[in-house]
């Protein structure tokens, strides 16, 4: 099973973390069930940028964003060449470090 480094994030994992994945599951699922509450306010439908992070170690073992991903993440917040959104990333055989992004755009919860 690989494992997910998630680096220290201000407000949603202040120590970061370190935790088992199953291989097939999108990194959101993974977050979440480590209680990690990273915002994804379409629903993981890959409708909006709000789960987004950059996958610092082990990109090339996700799978391949399809264009709807790339469109979205030209719009989010911190892009890198290692951007992803985490509910269409989805972990294969191969360790993660990922990073969660100290800012997020919801205009749901901004009242856009």
């Amino acid at each position: 099973m690989p494992q997910i480094v998630v680096l220290p994030h201000e407000t949603l994992c202040p120590e970061g973390a370190v935790f088992d994945a199953a291989t097939g599951t999108t990194v959101c699922d993974a977050l979440l069930a480590q209680d990690i509450e990273i915002e994804h306010a379409c629903e993981k439908s890959c409708a909006c940028t709000t789960c987004h992070v950059v996958v610092r170690e082990g990109f090339d073992s996700l799978n391949e964003a399809e264009e709807r991903e790339e469109d979205l993440l030209d719009m989010a917040w911190g892009l890198e060449a290692t951007s992803r959104l985490s509910c269409q990333a989805v972990i294969g055989t191969e360790d993660l470090v990922v990073e969660i992004p100290k800012y997020t755009i919801n205009h749901a919860r901004e009242n856009h």
